[in-house]
Protein backbone atom coordinates (compact mmCIF):
# COMPACT_ATOMS: atom_id res chain seq x y z
CA UNK A 1 0.00 0.00 0.00
CA UNK A 2 2.82 2.42 0.87
CA UNK A 3 4.61 1.53 -2.38
CA UNK A 4 1.42 2.28 -4.31
CA UNK A 5 0.99 5.68 -2.66
CA UNK A 6 4.65 6.44 -3.24
CA UNK A 7 4.50 5.96 -7.00
CA UNK A 8 5.22 9.09 -9.00
CA UNK A 9 1.98 9.10 -11.01
CA UNK A 10 -0.14 8.56 -7.89
CA UNK A 11 1.63 11.45 -6.13
CA UNK A 12 0.82 13.73 -9.08
CA UNK A 13 -2.87 12.77 -8.94
CA UNK A 14 -3.06 13.40 -5.19
CA UNK A 15 -1.25 16.72 -5.55
CA UNK A 16 -3.64 17.78 -8.32
CA UNK A 17 -6.63 16.84 -6.15
CA UNK A 18 -5.23 18.86 -3.27
CA UNK A 19 -4.74 21.80 -5.62
CA UNK A 20 -8.33 21.46 -6.93
CA UNK A 21 -9.66 21.34 -3.37
CA UNK A 22 -7.69 24.46 -2.51
CA UNK A 23 -9.04 26.29 -5.57
CA UNK A 24 -12.59 25.25 -4.67
CA UNK A 25 -12.04 26.51 -1.12
CA UNK A 26 -10.75 29.85 -2.39
CA UNK A 27 -13.70 30.08 -4.80
CA UNK A 28 -16.12 29.48 -1.92
CA UNK A 29 -14.39 32.14 0.15
CA UNK A 30 -14.59 34.60 -2.75
CA UNK A 31 -18.27 33.77 -3.21
CA UNK A 32 -18.92 34.24 0.49
CA UNK A 33 -17.12 37.57 0.46
CA UNK A 34 -19.06 38.69 -2.63
CA UNK A 35 -22.38 37.73 -1.02
CA UNK A 36 -21.42 39.53 2.19
CA UNK A 37 -20.51 42.65 0.20
CA UNK A 38 -23.75 42.44 -1.78
CA UNK A 39 -26.11 41.98 1.15
CA UNK A 40 -24.36 43.42 4.21
CA UNK A 41 -22.60 46.47 2.81
CA UNK A 42 -24.69 49.59 2.35
CA UNK A 43 -23.76 49.90 -1.34
CA UNK A 44 -24.66 46.29 -2.11
CA UNK A 45 -27.90 46.48 -0.13
CA UNK A 46 -28.83 49.67 -1.96
CA UNK A 47 -28.21 47.99 -5.33
CA UNK A 48 -30.36 45.03 -4.28
CA UNK A 49 -33.18 47.35 -3.19
CA UNK A 50 -33.08 49.25 -6.48
CA UNK A 51 -33.00 46.04 -8.57
CA UNK A 52 -35.72 44.16 -6.69
CA UNK A 53 -38.00 47.08 -5.86
CA UNK A 54 -38.32 49.64 -8.62
CA UNK A 55 -40.85 52.49 -8.58
CA UNK A 56 -43.79 50.41 -9.91
CA UNK A 57 -43.16 47.54 -7.47
CA UNK A 58 -42.67 49.86 -4.47
CA UNK A 59 -45.80 51.91 -5.22
CA UNK A 60 -47.92 48.78 -5.77
CA UNK A 61 -46.61 47.18 -2.56
CA UNK A 62 -47.39 50.34 -0.58
CA UNK A 63 -50.84 50.70 -2.16
CA UNK A 64 -51.90 47.12 -1.30
CA UNK A 65 -50.65 47.32 2.30
CA UNK A 66 -52.19 50.78 2.82
CA UNK A 67 -55.63 49.55 1.70
CA UNK A 68 -55.32 46.44 3.87
CA UNK A 69 -54.36 48.30 7.04
CA UNK A 70 -57.34 50.65 6.67
CA UNK A 71 -59.76 47.75 7.11
CA UNK A 72 -57.72 46.13 9.90
CA UNK A 73 -57.43 49.40 11.84
CA UNK A 74 -61.15 49.96 11.40
CA UNK A 75 -61.64 46.50 12.92
CA UNK A 76 -59.34 47.36 15.85
CA UNK A 77 -60.85 50.80 16.56
CA UNK A 78 -64.54 50.04 15.93
CA UNK A 79 -65.18 46.32 16.47
CA UNK A 80 -62.48 45.54 19.03
CA UNK A 81 -63.00 48.94 20.66
CA UNK A 82 -59.33 49.83 21.18
CA UNK A 83 -59.73 53.61 21.47
CA UNK A 84 -56.08 54.46 22.02
CA UNK A 85 -54.60 55.65 18.67
CA UNK A 86 -51.20 56.79 19.99
CA UNK A 87 -50.73 53.60 22.00
CA UNK A 88 -51.72 51.59 18.90
CA UNK A 89 -49.04 53.46 16.94
CA UNK A 90 -46.56 52.70 19.76
CA UNK A 91 -47.39 48.97 19.48
CA UNK A 92 -46.83 49.18 15.70
CA UNK A 93 -43.34 50.58 16.16
CA UNK A 94 -42.45 48.15 18.97
CA UNK A 95 -43.35 45.21 16.72
CA UNK A 96 -41.43 46.81 13.85
CA UNK A 97 -38.35 47.23 16.03
CA UNK A 98 -38.61 43.62 17.25
CA UNK A 99 -38.86 42.26 13.67
CA UNK A 100 -35.85 44.34 12.60
CA UNK A 101 -33.92 43.13 15.67
CA UNK A 102 -34.55 39.54 14.53
CA UNK A 103 -33.30 40.42 11.03
CA UNK A 104 -30.25 42.08 12.56
CA UNK A 105 -29.50 39.00 14.72
CA UNK A 106 -29.69 36.83 11.58
CA UNK A 107 -27.30 39.25 9.75
CA UNK A 108 -30.01 40.01 7.19
CA UNK A 109 -30.56 43.66 8.09
CA UNK A 110 -28.68 45.94 5.62
CA UNK A 111 -25.75 47.90 6.98
CA UNK A 112 -25.77 51.66 7.42
CA UNK A 113 -23.80 53.72 4.89
CA UNK A 114 -20.15 54.33 5.81
CA UNK A 115 -20.58 58.07 5.37
CA UNK A 116 -22.40 58.91 8.56
CA UNK A 117 -25.49 61.10 8.43
CA UNK A 118 -25.68 63.90 10.98
CA UNK A 119 -27.36 62.79 14.20
CA UNK A 120 -29.58 65.87 14.09
CA UNK A 121 -31.04 64.68 10.77
CA UNK A 122 -31.81 61.20 12.12
CA UNK A 123 -33.22 62.74 15.30
CA UNK A 124 -35.46 65.05 13.25
CA UNK A 125 -36.71 62.13 11.16
CA UNK A 126 -37.54 60.07 14.26
CA UNK A 127 -39.31 63.09 15.76
CA UNK A 128 -41.49 63.87 12.75
CA UNK A 129 -42.26 60.16 12.26
CA UNK A 130 -43.76 60.02 15.75
CA UNK A 131 -45.84 63.14 15.21
CA UNK A 132 -46.95 62.43 11.63
CA UNK A 133 -48.09 58.85 12.36
CA UNK A 134 -49.51 59.54 15.80
CA UNK A 135 -51.37 62.72 14.86
CA UNK A 136 -52.78 61.02 11.76
CA UNK A 137 -54.39 58.31 13.91
CA UNK A 138 -55.74 60.92 16.34
CA UNK A 139 -57.18 62.89 13.41
CA UNK A 140 -58.92 59.75 12.13
CA UNK A 141 -60.39 59.17 15.58
CA UNK A 142 -61.98 62.63 15.91
CA UNK A 143 -62.66 63.53 12.26
CA UNK A 144 -64.34 61.84 9.34
CA UNK A 145 -62.28 60.16 6.62
CA UNK A 146 -63.35 62.91 4.21
CA UNK A 147 -61.96 65.69 6.44
CA UNK A 148 -58.78 63.66 6.93
CA UNK A 149 -58.34 63.42 3.16
CA UNK A 150 -59.07 67.14 2.81
CA UNK A 151 -56.23 67.91 5.22
CA UNK A 152 -53.90 65.68 3.17
CA UNK A 153 -54.43 67.98 0.19
CA UNK A 154 -52.46 70.66 2.02
CA UNK A 155 -49.45 68.31 2.28
CA UNK A 156 -48.74 68.57 -1.46
CA UNK A 157 -48.04 72.34 -1.63
CA UNK A 158 -46.18 72.07 1.69
CA UNK A 159 -43.80 69.49 0.18
CA UNK A 160 -43.31 71.53 -2.99
CA UNK A 161 -42.51 74.67 -0.97
CA UNK A 162 -40.21 72.87 1.50
CA UNK A 163 -38.25 71.08 -1.26
CA UNK A 164 -37.78 74.39 -3.07
CA UNK A 165 -36.48 76.09 0.09
CA UNK A 166 -34.28 73.18 1.26
CA UNK A 167 -33.06 71.60 -2.01
CA UNK A 168 -33.92 74.21 -4.66
CA UNK A 169 -36.15 71.69 -6.45
CA UNK A 170 -38.58 73.16 -8.93
CA UNK A 171 -41.83 71.70 -10.21
CA UNK A 172 -42.69 72.31 -13.85
CA UNK A 173 -45.82 74.31 -14.67
CA UNK A 174 -47.49 71.32 -16.35
CA UNK A 175 -47.01 69.24 -13.18
CA UNK A 176 -48.42 72.05 -11.05
CA UNK A 177 -51.55 72.01 -13.24
CA UNK A 178 -51.82 68.21 -12.92
CA UNK A 179 -51.43 68.38 -9.12
CA UNK A 180 -54.07 71.13 -8.99
CA UNK A 181 -56.51 68.90 -10.88
CA UNK A 182 -55.74 66.04 -8.48
CA UNK A 183 -56.31 68.21 -5.39
CA UNK A 184 -59.52 69.65 -6.80
CA UNK A 185 -60.83 66.17 -7.66
CA UNK A 186 -60.05 64.79 -4.19
CA UNK A 187 -61.70 67.83 -2.57
CA UNK A 188 -64.88 67.30 -4.62
CA UNK A 189 -64.83 63.55 -3.95
CA UNK A 190 -64.66 63.99 -0.18
CA UNK A 191 -66.74 67.17 0.23
CA UNK A 192 -69.84 65.15 1.23
CA UNK A 193 -68.05 63.68 4.27
CA UNK A 194 -66.70 66.74 6.08
CA UNK A 195 -67.45 65.98 9.72
CA UNK A 196 -64.89 67.22 12.19
CA UNK A 197 -64.34 68.03 15.84
CA UNK A 198 -62.65 71.30 16.86
CA UNK A 199 -59.85 69.44 18.63
CA UNK A 200 -59.62 67.03 15.68
CA UNK A 201 -59.34 69.95 13.25
CA UNK A 202 -56.46 71.43 15.27
CA UNK A 203 -54.73 68.03 15.28
CA UNK A 204 -55.18 67.75 11.48
CA UNK A 205 -53.61 71.18 10.96
CA UNK A 206 -50.72 70.31 13.29
CA UNK A 207 -50.18 67.06 11.32
CA UNK A 208 -49.52 68.73 7.93
CA UNK A 209 -45.98 70.03 8.51
CA UNK A 210 -44.58 66.87 10.21
CA UNK A 211 -46.08 64.74 7.45
CA UNK A 212 -44.46 66.83 4.70
CA UNK A 213 -41.04 66.89 6.43
CA UNK A 214 -41.26 63.15 7.11
CA UNK A 215 -41.76 62.29 3.43
CA UNK A 216 -39.04 64.70 2.28
CA UNK A 217 -36.43 63.28 4.67
CA UNK A 218 -37.25 59.65 3.84
CA UNK A 219 -36.88 60.38 0.14
CA UNK A 220 -33.74 62.55 0.30
CA UNK A 221 -31.78 60.34 2.74
CA UNK A 222 -32.29 57.26 0.56
CA UNK A 223 -31.61 58.96 -2.75
CA UNK A 224 -28.72 61.24 -1.71
CA UNK A 225 -26.99 59.47 1.20
CA UNK A 226 -27.24 55.81 0.14
CA UNK A 227 -29.54 54.64 2.96
CA UNK A 228 -31.78 51.62 2.50
CA UNK A 229 -35.32 51.58 3.86
CA UNK A 230 -34.71 48.94 6.56
CA UNK A 231 -31.41 50.45 7.73
CA UNK A 232 -33.01 53.88 8.13
CA UNK A 233 -36.00 52.35 9.94
CA UNK A 234 -33.63 50.53 12.31
CA UNK A 235 -31.81 53.76 13.20
CA UNK A 236 -34.85 56.01 13.68
CA UNK A 237 -37.41 53.69 15.32
CA UNK A 238 -35.98 54.06 18.89
CA UNK A 239 -36.26 57.86 18.56
CA UNK A 240 -39.84 57.53 17.34
CA UNK A 241 -40.73 55.24 20.26
CA UNK A 242 -39.37 57.80 22.73
CA UNK A 243 -41.59 60.59 21.40
CA UNK A 244 -44.64 58.33 21.14
CA UNK A 245 -44.28 57.51 24.86
CA UNK A 246 -44.23 61.26 25.52
CA UNK A 247 -47.40 61.77 23.42
CA UNK A 248 -49.49 59.00 25.02
CA UNK A 249 -50.49 60.88 28.22
CA UNK A 250 -51.42 64.00 26.22
CA UNK A 251 -53.47 62.57 23.35
CA UNK A 252 -54.73 59.17 24.52
CA UNK A 253 -57.52 58.61 27.06
CA UNK A 254 -56.58 56.67 30.21
CA UNK A 255 -57.28 52.95 30.56
CA UNK A 256 -55.09 51.29 27.91
CA UNK A 257 -53.62 48.78 30.36
CA UNK A 258 -57.07 47.85 31.69
CA UNK A 259 -58.29 47.01 28.17
CA UNK A 260 -59.70 43.50 27.64
CA UNK A 261 -56.54 41.84 26.27
CA UNK A 262 -58.14 38.52 25.33
CA UNK A 263 -56.81 36.29 22.54
CA UNK A 264 -59.01 37.65 19.73
CA UNK A 265 -58.41 41.31 20.61
CA UNK A 266 -54.66 40.80 20.99
CA UNK A 267 -54.52 38.90 17.69
CA UNK A 268 -56.31 41.73 15.86
CA UNK A 269 -53.94 44.34 17.35
CA UNK A 270 -50.87 42.23 16.44
CA UNK A 271 -52.19 41.81 12.90
CA UNK A 272 -52.54 45.59 12.69
CA UNK A 273 -48.98 45.98 14.04
CA UNK A 274 -47.49 43.60 11.44
CA UNK A 275 -49.31 45.47 8.68
CA UNK A 276 -48.00 48.68 10.25
CA UNK A 277 -44.43 47.40 9.86
CA UNK A 278 -45.12 46.47 6.22
CA UNK A 279 -46.75 49.86 5.63
CA UNK A 280 -43.75 51.72 7.03
CA UNK A 281 -41.34 49.58 5.01
CA UNK A 282 -43.33 49.82 1.76
CA UNK A 283 -43.77 53.58 2.25
CA UNK A 284 -40.03 53.99 2.76
CA UNK A 285 -39.35 51.92 -0.38
CA UNK A 286 -41.79 54.03 -2.39
CA UNK A 287 -40.26 57.29 -1.13
CA UNK A 288 -36.75 56.02 -1.93
CA UNK A 289 -37.75 54.93 -5.44
CA UNK A 290 -39.87 57.99 -6.37
CA UNK A 291 -40.40 61.30 -4.57
CA UNK A 292 -42.38 62.79 -1.70
CA UNK A 293 -44.96 64.37 -4.04
CA UNK A 294 -45.49 61.10 -5.90
CA UNK A 295 -46.11 59.31 -2.60
CA UNK A 296 -48.79 61.86 -1.65
CA UNK A 297 -50.44 61.40 -5.06
CA UNK A 298 -50.44 57.64 -4.42
CA UNK A 299 -52.30 58.20 -1.15
CA UNK A 300 -54.91 60.30 -2.93
CA UNK A 301 -55.24 57.60 -5.61
CA UNK A 302 -55.93 55.11 -2.82
CA UNK A 303 -58.79 57.33 -1.57
CA UNK A 304 -60.37 57.48 -5.01
CA UNK A 305 -60.03 53.73 -5.57
CA UNK A 306 -61.69 52.94 -2.22
CA UNK A 307 -64.54 55.35 -2.94
CA UNK A 308 -65.17 53.95 -6.44
CA UNK A 309 -64.68 50.36 -5.23
CA UNK A 310 -67.35 50.80 -2.55
CA UNK A 311 -69.68 52.23 -5.19
CA UNK A 312 -69.21 49.48 -7.80
CA UNK A 313 -68.64 46.45 -5.54
CA UNK A 314 -70.74 47.17 -2.45
CA UNK A 315 -73.47 49.40 -3.98
CA UNK A 316 -72.74 52.34 -1.69
CA UNK A 317 -73.88 55.64 -3.16
CA UNK A 318 -71.60 58.57 -2.24
CA UNK A 319 -73.37 60.77 -4.79
CA UNK A 320 -72.67 61.89 -8.34
CA UNK A 321 -70.54 64.79 -7.10
CA UNK A 322 -68.12 62.52 -5.23
CA UNK A 323 -67.90 60.04 -8.10
CA UNK A 324 -67.16 62.77 -10.66
CA UNK A 325 -64.55 64.23 -8.31
CA UNK A 326 -62.86 60.82 -7.98
CA UNK A 327 -62.68 60.40 -11.76
CA UNK A 328 -61.34 63.96 -12.11
CA UNK A 329 -58.60 63.22 -9.56
CA UNK A 330 -57.65 59.97 -11.34
CA UNK A 331 -57.42 61.88 -14.64
CA UNK A 332 -55.05 64.38 -13.01
CA UNK A 333 -52.98 61.51 -11.56
CA UNK A 334 -52.73 59.93 -15.01
CA UNK A 335 -51.41 63.20 -16.46
CA UNK A 336 -48.93 63.55 -13.57
CA UNK A 337 -47.70 59.97 -14.11
CA UNK A 338 -47.31 60.58 -17.85
CA UNK A 339 -45.26 63.73 -17.21
CA UNK A 340 -43.00 61.82 -14.77
CA UNK A 341 -42.41 59.00 -17.26
CA UNK A 342 -41.69 61.51 -20.01
CA UNK A 343 -39.17 63.33 -17.79
CA UNK A 344 -37.43 60.05 -16.84
CA UNK A 345 -37.16 58.96 -20.47
CA UNK A 346 -35.63 62.29 -21.44
CA UNK A 347 -33.13 62.12 -18.55
CA UNK A 348 -31.80 58.68 -19.50
CA UNK A 349 -30.04 59.67 -22.79
CA UNK A 350 -28.55 62.75 -21.10
CA UNK A 351 -27.10 60.70 -18.27
CA UNK A 352 -25.71 58.11 -20.68
CA UNK A 353 -24.04 60.76 -22.84
CA UNK A 354 -22.47 62.44 -19.81
CA UNK A 355 -20.74 59.27 -18.56
CA UNK A 356 -17.68 59.32 -20.89
CA UNK A 357 -17.15 63.00 -20.24
CA UNK A 358 -17.21 62.57 -16.46
CA UNK A 359 -14.88 59.58 -16.73
CA UNK A 360 -12.43 61.58 -18.84
CA UNK A 361 -12.51 64.46 -16.38
CA UNK A 362 -11.68 62.06 -13.53
CA UNK A 363 -8.75 60.62 -15.49
CA UNK A 364 -7.45 64.13 -16.14
CA UNK A 365 -7.75 64.88 -12.44
CA UNK A 366 -10.24 67.72 -12.84
CA UNK A 367 -12.55 67.95 -9.86
CA UNK A 368 -15.49 70.32 -9.86
CA UNK A 369 -17.04 70.91 -6.50
CA UNK A 370 -19.71 73.22 -5.20
CA UNK A 371 -21.69 73.52 -8.44
CA UNK A 372 -25.12 72.60 -7.17
CA UNK A 373 -27.64 73.97 -9.60
CA UNK A 374 -31.39 73.92 -9.27
CA UNK A 375 -33.10 70.59 -9.82
CA UNK A 376 -36.52 70.11 -11.31
CA UNK A 377 -38.98 67.47 -10.17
Amino acid sequence: MLNFLGRKDVRKILKRKDSDAGERGRALEDLRAALFNEFRSSEGAKRQQQQLCGPATALTFNFVIAVGIIFVNKLVLKVVGFQFPIFLTFIHYVVSWFLMAVLNALSILPACPPKSTRLTTLFTLGFVMAFSTGLANVSLKYNSVGFYQMSKIAVTPSIVLAEFLLYNKRVSFSKVLALTVVSFGVAVATVTDLQFHLFGACVALAWIIPSAVNKILWSSLQQQENWTALALMWKTTPITLFFLVALIPWLDPPGALSFNWNFNNTLAILMSAILGFLLQWSGALALGATSAVTHVVLGQFKTCVILLGNYYLFSSNPGKTSISGAFTAIAGMSIYTYLNLKQQSSKAPRQASSLPKSKLSKENGSIHEGNFGSESV
